[in-house]
């Protein structure tokens, strides 16, 4: 398992962006590296991904809005996330899948790694 540290989060208006970072310790190689969110009384929800062939794919509610980028030299990896919405409001981690896979997995049980969380509220 890799140590992960997740930040960037924060209070924000309906329209406003936000960017999310996740840096990692330990070898994170080509591994899937992605972004999922969960909100109070709901089941943590998958958000993004970069698979181990640097395909980059997005849940369709965030498609056109938010951007996943990384620098897999530095294991850093980011979520760049515009004209948020209420409903975006969750607390977000990155996470690690141990496989390598030339696509991502979109259930939690896939990861082994995680961060702390970011919580990221959209209200006005």
């Amino acid at each position: 398992q890799l140590q992960l540290e997740d930040s960037g989060g924060g209070l924000v208006q309906p329209g406003g962006s936000l960017r999310l970072s996740c840096a990692a310790s330990g070898p994170l190689d080509s591994r899937p590296i992605a972004w999922f969110r969960q909100a109070p009384g709901k089941e943590r929800e998958w958000v993004s991904c970069v698979s181990s062939d640097g395909t980059k794919e997005y849940t369709a509610p965030v498609k056109g809005r938010f951007t996943i980028s990384y620098d897999r030299e530095k294991k850093t990896w980011s979520l760049q996330m515009n004209n948020l919405k209420p409903e975006d409001s969750a607390v977000y981690s990155c996470a690690v899948d141990p496989r390598y896979r030339d696509y991502c997995e979109q259930e939690a049980k896939y990861y082994d790694s995680w961060g702390q969380g970011t919580q990221v509220t959209v209200s006005s």
